[in-house]
C-alpha cells in the first residue's frame, strides 16, 4: 500500500435531527447529522401506512363498470 494517500478514519457520532438519537460508526468525518434514523423512521417503527394502488386494468374495469367473474 502507498503511504499517505488514504483518508483518516474516525469514530463518528451520528445524530438524528428528528428524534435526537445518537450512535457511533466508523467514517472519514467526525460528526454526521441525519434527518431520520431507524429509531424514528416509519418503516422500522411499524407506523408505515401502505396504500393500495389499483392497476391499469382494475381502474379500466371500475371506470366502465365491468365486474370480474371468478
Amino acid at each position: 500500500m502507498k503511504k499517505d494517500i488514504h483518508p483518516k478514519h474516525y469514530r463518528a457520532t451520528v445524530t438524528c435531527v428528528t428524534c435526537g438519537n445518537t450512535f457511533e460508526i466508523g467514517s472519514t468525518v467526525k460528526e454526521i447529522k441525519v434527518d431520520t434514523c431507524s429509531n424514528c423512521h416509519p418503516f422500522y417503527t411499524g407506523k408505515q401506512r401502505f396504500t393500495v394502488a389499483d392497476g391499469r386494468v382494475d381502474r379500466f374495469n371500475k371506470k366502465y363498470g365491468i365486474k370480474e367473474e371468478a
